[in-house]
C-alpha cells in the first residue's frame, strides 16, 4: 500500500519547441505521459497525478486509469506548476512530501523513483534529488549535461555544494551528472517557490541553484544510470526501441 503522505507529480506541457506535443506522441503504443505514470505507479510510494494544463494530456491521461489535476498556463517552471497541484489535490495538508518527475522520461527505472524519496529519511536533508556518474568523456564537457558537485553524505548519497554547466569538480576522480528529478518536503517546496530567483541560478539556468542559495541542503543518491530524456526526434525513436522490447 502507498503511503498517503507522498504525493507523485508529473508536470506535463504541450509547449515544447523541438518536439511538439511530445507528453502525446505514441511510444510502443501509448502515449509518452503514460509511460511515465506507469513507471510512477510501479515505485509504489504514494498517489501519483499528472499536472498539467492542456485537456488533451488530461484527457489520454484519464483514459488510461491515470488521475489529472489542470494548472495554470502561466507558470514559470515545474516547480511552481507541482506547488499549485499539490494545493489543489490535498488542501488539508495531509501529504508531507512531494516527488517531481518529469513528464519526459519513459524509461526511467522505478527503483530510481523510490531511490530519491528514501533520501528525505535524513531529516536534514530539505530536497532529494538523483545523479548518475559520468562515464562517456564528451560529457565531461558539455555544458547540456549539469554536474552536481558534491560531498559523501553516507553509501551512494552525495549532499549537494554546487551545481554547474561547466567541468568540475577539477581534478582526478568521478563527477557526477544531475538528473532533474525532486523529492521535496512539502515545507521546503512551498518555501522554494516563494523564493525570488538567484544570482546564480541566474547566471547559470539552474534552478536547484536557488534553493542552495538559501540555505536549503540538497542530497543526492547515486543511481547507475541516466534515463533517456526525450526531447528530439532521435531521443523518441531511442524512446521507441527500448520499449518495444518491454
Amino acid at each position: 500500500m502507498t503511503d498517503p503522505r507522498t504525493l507523485v507529480l508529473i508536470p506535463a506541457r504541450m509547449a515544447a519547441t523541438r518536439l511538439p506535443g511530445k507528453p502525446l506522441l505514441d511510444i510502443a503504443g501509448l502515449p509518452m505521459i503514460v509511460h511515465v505514470a506507469r513507471r510512477a505507479a510501479e515505485a509504489a510510494i504514494g498517489r501519483v497525478a499528472i499536472a498539467t494544463d492542456t485537456a488533451e494530456i488530461a484527457d489520454a491521461v484519464t483514459a488510461h486509469g491515470f488521475e489529472a489535476v489542470m494548472t495554470s498556463l502561466d507558470h514559470p517552471s515545474g516547480s511552481d506548476r507541482i506547488f499549485e497541484a499539490l494545493g489543489r489535490l490535498d488542501p488539508t495538508g495531509t501529504v508531507q512530501t512531494v516527488v517531481n518527475v518529469q513528464g519526459d522520461l519513459p524509461t526511467i527505472p522505478p527503483g530510481d523513483i523510490a531511490a530519491a524519496l528514501r533520501v528525505l529519511d535524513d531529516p536534514k536533508v530539505d530536497i532529494a534529488t538523483l545523479v548518475a556518474e559520468i562515464r562517456k568523456d564528451e560529457e565531461h564537457t558539455n555544458p547540456n549535461v549539469v554536474k552536481l558537485i558534491g560531498s559523501p553524505a553516507g553509501t551512494n548519497r552525495l549532499r549537494a555544494l554546487y551545481f554547474t554547466r561547466a567541468t568540475a569538480p577539477y581534478g582526478d576522480g568521478p563527477r557526477y551528472h544531475h538528473i532533474g528529478l525532486y523529492a521535496y518536503r512539502r515545507t521546503a517546496l512551498e518555501g522554494f517557490v516563494k523564493l525570488p530567483p538567484s544570482t546564480l541560478e541566474q547566471r547559470e539556468k539552474l534552478e536547484q541553484l536557488r534553493a542552495l542559495e538559501a540555505g536549503m541542503r540538497i542530497d543526492a543518491a547515486i543511481v547507475q544510470s541516466v534515463p533517456l530524456g526525450v526531447d528530439t526526434p532521435h531521443d523518441l525513436e531511442t524512446a521507441r526501441r527500448l520499449l518495444a522490447k518491454t
